[in-house]
């Protein structure tokens, strides 16, 4: 069977804020210049917002820009920041510090990114775009003379065989004059686009965290809508970066989440059971008895900042959003950031249409990000981030310099190290001793993984690849202790007996699309690729 191909001025590779507002854009300025264009956007997630997950608190300034009236138009933003505390923890105690200007939330909104995605979506397909969700692109087109022409969706019905099922279909062809990939952090079409174009030399490696989260519903006499708590220290070391949040939204909900920077040395080490291990300290805990947990999920976020920015064009497409990095670390924020870019992108790719013969790469766009808010908010917190890689008072220490002595003006920008190569052998720490979940408060991975309403077609290939298959074994378990059975947050990979030998056994049912295993492995033989369209997690209110 051959592909079925479609022709679009532009696609979209992802239905994420970044993604969207591209499209909507797009669509805005064809309507007001009377010019007609075409636009499609394709969403790996069963739905648009199925697999989107953030803290989040939004600062609403892109939103403003793209739909001015967002309020009468019935956007979900409808629990406004209250009361910011921020805490440092020990084991027993906690002690409250002055909350950095970065951290201030007056005039932002506690959020569901993920039902702001699915408005953003409505607001989408009304305007004129084509928008598919649980369909994945899986393959990068290119033209004879090197240019991108497009994405291929995976195919359907293939079997884990690799061989044709009764319900085989051919993935479709999506031929653009520019595609915008709109990935997400550590996109798996992105990171073959950095490698043919060369779109990362001259920048500092990216830097990653994971985030782990759980929605719960509260006794009504513990919620407060607005309430924002953030925390550092206790429960991980003065090496490991890291901190939690606590954001009151309406209807009796908590998020509580956690985010430890994939920077981290013990190769003992479980973010999740760091997360489970937090919510156990006395001036958290008591928020969470007698409630309900509603949902779960995890995700990577790109931590590198201003100076892990790739090169943001190449011939035929152009990057937005978190797949190039525009996370505002220390506020902790990076919605406004990844929509304002595809906005500036959206305005750029709309003037070269406009030309007879259109350039086939959009320099407009990284030049006119550079002239706004968005390069000068990252350029001032650049060196937040990686202070703490000296530890985290020496970190706590040179951010207050730099915010309130410097002023983010400092003459001078440290880089990144990529994150993997950070991990020390087993024998350099002591493992670390998880006390064992209560099912009340704390939970283990499996029943973590089944509230995220994570589904994949069983009978298709595993989407968790191994450049090498011995490497787990001989690599990993010999000198790390098997760190991909700590790191993963949903009990993908586990090591068992196999004929009296170990051998790593991949639960590929279980991925929530964290994408964590690509980034953190020592090695870097996990390369993480789509698996069928709509599947992964469906994550409800996250």
């Amino acid at each position: 069977m051959e592909r079925e191909a479609m022709e679009f001025d532009v696609v979209v590779v992802g239905g994420g804020p970044s993604g969207l507002s591209t499209a909507i854009r797009l669509m805005q300025l064809g309507q007001k210049n009377e010019r007609e264009i075409s636009v499609c956007l394709v969403e790996k997630g069963s739905e648009i917002g199925a697999h989107i997950l953030s803290g989040a608190v939004i600062e609403t300034k892109a939103l403003d820009e793209l739909i001015p009236d967002w309020k009468d138009k019935g956007a979900p933003l409808v629990t406004p920041a209250t009361d910011d505390q921020f805490l440092f923890l020990t084991e027993k105690k906690s002690y409250k510090l002055p909350t950095p200007p970065q951290m201030n939330n007056h005039g932002n909104y506690i959020v569901s990114l993920g039902n702001v995605c699915r408005w953003l979506g409505e607001q989408a397909e009304s305007a004129g775009v084509e928008v598919y969700p649980g369909f994945a692109a899986a393959e990068v087109l290119y033209h004879e003379d090197g240019r991108v022409k497009g994405v291929a969706t995976g195919d359907m019905g293939v079997g884990r065989d690799g061989e044709h099922t009764e319900n085989y279909e051919p993935g479709v062809e999506l031929h653009a004059k520019y595609t915008v990939f709109a990935e997400g952090c550590r996109g798996s079409l992105t990171k073959t686009l950095f490698e043919r174009f060369n779109l990362r030399d001259g920048v500092s490696p990216q830097n990653y965290g994971i985030g782990i989260k759980e929605l719960w519903e509260v006794e009504p006499e513990k919620h407060h809508p607005g309430k924002i708590v953030h925390t550092v220290g206790w429960p991980v070391d003065t090496e490991t970066y890291g901190g939690s949040f606590l954001y009151h939204l309406e209807d009796n909900q908590v998020a509580v989440g956690f985010v430890i920077g994939l920077d981290y040395k013990n190769p003992h080490l479980s973010p999740f059971d760091e997360f489970q291990r937090f919510k156990t300290h006395p001036s958290i805990r008591p928020t969470f008895e007698g409630g309900r947990r509603i949902s779960y999920g995890a995700r990577a976020l790109s931590e590198g900042g201003y100076q892990s920015i790739p090169k943001l064009v190449f011939p035929g497409g152009a990057l937005v959003g978190d797949t190039a990095g525009f996370l505002n670390v220390p506020k902790i924020k990076g919605t406004h950031t990844a929509m304002k870019s595809g906005i500036t992108c959206a305005d750029a790719v709309f003037e070269a249409l406009a030309k007879d013969d259109p350039a086939p790469v959009v320099e407009a766009y990284p030049e006119e990000l550079k002239k706004t808010w968005v390069w000068e908010e990252l350029y001032k917190v650049r060196n937040i981030k990686p202070a703490f890689h000296k530890g985290f008072w020496a970190g706590l220490i040179y951010s207050a310099l730099d915010t309130y002595l410097f002023f983010g003006r400092a003459p001078w920008t440290f880089k990144h190290h990529a994150d993997h190569s950070q991990l020390k052998k087993k024998s350099d720490y002591p493992k670390i001793d998880y006390p064992k979940p209560d099912g009340v408060i704390t939970f283990d991975k499996l029943s973590s993984v089944f509230i995220s309403n994570t589904n994949h077609e069983e009978n298709q290939p595993i989407h968790l690849t191994l450049k090498d298959d011995s490497i787990p074994v001989k690599v990993n378990l010999t000198e790390y202790d098997g760190p991909e059975q700590l790191y993963c947050p949903a009990g993908v990979y586990e090591f068992v007996e196999e004929d009296d030998k170990p051998k790593l056994q991949i639960n590929a049912q279980n991925c929530v699309h964290c994408k964590t295993c690509d980034i953190k492995d020592p090695t870097q033989n996990i390369n993480w690729v789509v698996p069928e369209g709509g599947g992964g997690p469906n994550y409800p209110n996250m």
